[in-house]
């Protein structure tokens, strides 16, 4: 049963207009009207899931004998396993036998929690055959569970509207399938691209510059990039905006039909036809609320600690040269919003440092020198992590007048400024700090955000710590 579009084919009389790019009355008219059908919202997918992996734990540990305290723990740890590991993510291809392998390996590390707590007891044996036969009981559970989200999918109760950017041969058939099998749970409201919409399976929504525009006005949960005419290098930066809403974000691979696509748990496929889902971006996860803890705790801990010292290098400071002891400048922070930068000033009071790159300024003070070998000009901005103005890690923060100049001539620059800027970063210290290729430090700068993690973060501190102790300090110029 296919899926009905939400919107009625465009009249002829528009097609000219489109072809040259125009957005119609018409496209205007389908964007202001939201679809029929809301999307399913993803906790009623996780709740589902979750009570039949809890039914099936239960069930395991009352085969085994192990429905005691002990089991209790397994079950829970076992369910903190399967929902941080990402099994309870909304899926589009629902095949319980091909997750049997991974969920074999969430489910036995529970045993790293619960096994010490049962050899302590009389049912140790119990308890450490319940893993074997949990496997079962939850792929057993979850073929019955995908079997009725299938069910309710074809019959239009469970969807997630979508929109596909980019109208070529691939893109046109992967919305074909999608209406022909709605068991997959994507329902296609239309495309976006710069083409005509003649013979297509599905509305045009516009071009993808109005992706934006698209996800304000309709209710969109999924966008699926099937590329298409369109530059990639204009995907990238639609695809980066699109990553700060609360949608899913899917890329058919190029090459796919060849065997270069990816495999494991973030690729689906709808009728052999891959879908990759890209991870969601920082902003979006819920560990980036335990970075912004971990910055207020560190900072605030680090400028109670260290307060003797910044006593004294203050008066190091106020002693060796006339001006004053801090140094303070305008720089850019997240989503371009400025914020007044604090370092212990090293170099002669001047009034160029905001316009002028001078990153081996004949200025430098003697005691202005020490504090930059050594980063120790640097510890300020603990305020500046404590009040919210940066983070820890994250990209170096620039000058107003070199922001501007760079979002100009650097493709992407504008995009390191998705996230709060930092202390150090991924750049710094692969050796990107100073007089050295602003283009380069864009691309690690980036590369940061798509793949944060906090294990990331605590990478680039140690490495951090290793540089300053070498006497290689990073730092942006004043």
């Amino acid at each position: 049963m296919a899926i009905e579009a939400p919107f009625t084919t465009p009249p002829q009389g528009d097609v000219t207009a489109q072809r040259n790019g125009v957005a119609s009355t018409t496209r205007r008219r389908w964007l202001r009207a939201a679809p029929a059908r809301r999307s399913t919202p993803t906790w009623r997918f996780v709740a589902f899931l979750m009570a039949g992996d809890a039914v099936a734990l239960a069930g395991a540990l009352a085969i085994t004998g192990a429905w005691n305290l002990v089991g209790a723990v397994y079950v829970f740890a076992a369910l903190a396993v399967l929902a941080l590991s990402g099994e309870y993510r909304r899926r589009i291809t629902l095949r319980a036998l091909d997750e049997a392998p991974r969920l074999a390996g969430r489910l036995a590390v529970p045993l790293l929690l619960a096994g010490p707590l049962a050899l302590t007891t009389s049912v140790a044996t119990s308890v450490l055959w319940a893993p074997l036969i949990a496997i079962g009981t939850v792929v057993s559970v979850r073929i019955v569970s995908y079997a009725l989200i299938r069910r309710a999918r074809r019959r239009g109760a469970v969807a997630v509207n979508a929109v596909v950017l980019g109208a070529g041969n691939v893109g046109t058939e992967l919305v074909e399938l999608l209406q022909a099998h709605p068991e997959y749970g994507l329902a296609p409201l239309g495309f976006l691209d710069q083409v005509d919409d003649v013979d297509l399976p599905a509305p045009l929504l516009g071009d993808i510059t109005e992706l934006e525009t698209v996800l304000k006005t309709i209710d969109v949960q999924a966008i699926v990039v099937a590329f298409g005419p369109t530059r990639e290098a204009d995907l990238v930066s639609v695809m980066r905006m699109a990553s700060q809403y609360n949608v899913e974000l899917y890329v058919v691979p190029r090459f796919f039909d060849v065997g270069v696509a990816p495999e494991g748990p973030d690729t689906d496929d709808v009728w052999g036809i891959p879908l990759y889902r890209v991870r969601r971006a920082a902003l979006r996860t819920g560990a980036w609320g335990a970075k912004r803890s971990t910055d207020v705790l560190v900072s605030g801990v680090a400028l109670t600690l260290l307060s003797p010292l910044l006593g004294l290098l203050a008066l190091a400071v106020r002693l060796t040269s006339s001006g004053p002891v801090l140094f303070r400048q305008r720089r850019v922070g997240q989503h371009g919003h400025e914020f007044e930068l604090l370092k212990f000033r090293t170099l002669r009071v001047s009034d160029d440092s905001d316009t002028e790159w001078v990153p081996d300024d004949h200025r430098v003070t003697r005691v202005g020198g020490f504090l930059r070998r050594t980063s120790l000009d640097e510890l300020p901005q603990f305020w500046n992590v404590l009040r919210g103005d940066m983070s820890l890690v994250g990209a170096r923060p620039e000058r107003p007048h070199f922001v501007s100049e760079f979002d100009d001539s650097i493709e992407g620059y504008v995009d390191r400024h998705r996230l709060p800027v930092g202390m150090t970063g991924w750049a710094q210290v692969h050796g990107l700090r100073g007089d050295t290729s602003i283009e380069e430090r864009v691309r690690f700068d980036n590369q940061y955000i798509e793949h944060w993690s906090p294990w990331r973060d605590a990478v680039i501190l140690a490495r951090t710590g290793a540089e300053v102790l070498n006497g290689r300090g990073v730092h942006s110029e004043e």
